[in-house]
């Protein structure tokens, strides 16, 4: 399927993006491919908690301590967790890291620098970062290669379809998926690693932000949230065929 065909019919509202990568030494020129529809960047969700992760242990001296925090904060996508490592080393220290690992910058949230999931990133950007985090596992980086493996671990109901719908059961996964209070959506988002051998990646990553307006349903789902309970099936219900079909479009388009 087409990415016209994809985002064509989708409600004015909506926000769509997908991007991924294709590079490494020895095989074939890098490719890139990105496509944006609506808001040109949306809040990240969880997307980024392999990342923080990755640059938190040189910040925290306890290896222990890091590795009890940063698994669950990548396995299960643990809130806890990933705040734990957030607030001891600090947003704008955890997100100038990145910068300086990856090339790419993002900026603490305006209103609570404590929240997270509320840096806004574009997936291109997401891509170029994974590729980053990826090849760095690849190189021989060893907490770069604990990332890689927690995300491999990643359970199929956290994942939404992404590693059928690549044709990868090996591929490390990430999704994020969220509804704030203040949003009229529903956010859901994906990455994926697709090693090549060697320093060879591919990375893909699909991002949503799909119309969320019903009174009853957002009144449940946010009842949901407070109470700790899962809410990935209605994410899968609201944006994970389109989710799939965006992944697999740009794997198709990178040639992978």
């Amino acid at each position: 399927m087409a990415f016209n065909e994809l985002l064509d019919d989708l409600d004015d509202s909506a926000s769509v993006q997908a991007a991924g990568i294709r590079r490494g030494y020895g095989g074939p020129p890098a490719r890139s491919v990105a496509v944006k529809r609506g808001l040109a960047r949306l809040r990240c969700a969880s997307l980024l908690k392999p990342l923080y992760a990755w640059v938190s242990a040189d910040r925290i001296g306890d290896a222990a301590r890091w590795r009890r925090h940063a698994e669950p904060a990548v396995v299960v996508s643990s809130n806890a967790d990933t705040l734990n490592l957030w607030l001891a080393v600090g947003p704008g220290v955890i997100l100038d890291d990145i910068r300086q690992r990856t090339g790419v910058a993002w900026s603490p949230p305006n209103g609570d620098p404590s929240r997270f999931g509320s840096v806004e990133v574009a997936a291109d950007e997401v891509a170029t970062a994974y590729a980053a985090l990826a090849q760095s596992a690849f190189a021989g980086d060893p907490v770069a290669a604990s990332i890689l493996e927690w995300m491999r671990q990643v359970a199929a109901e956290q994942a939404f379809g992404a590693r059928e719908a690549l044709r990868s059961s090996e591929a490390g996964i990430k999704c994020g998926w969220y509804g704030a209070p203040d949003e009229t959506c529903l956010r859901t988002h994906a990455v994926a690693l697709l090693p090549r051998g060697g320093t060879r990646v591919t990375v893909v990553v699909g991002m949503t932000a799909l119309p969320y307006t019903g009174g009853r349903e957002r009144e449940v789902y946010r009842e949901r949230v407070g109470k700790g309970l899962p809410v990935e099936q209605e994410h899968e219900k609201l944006a994970g065929a389109l989710l799939r079909e965006l992944m697999a479009t740009t794997l198709a388009e990178l040639g992978g």
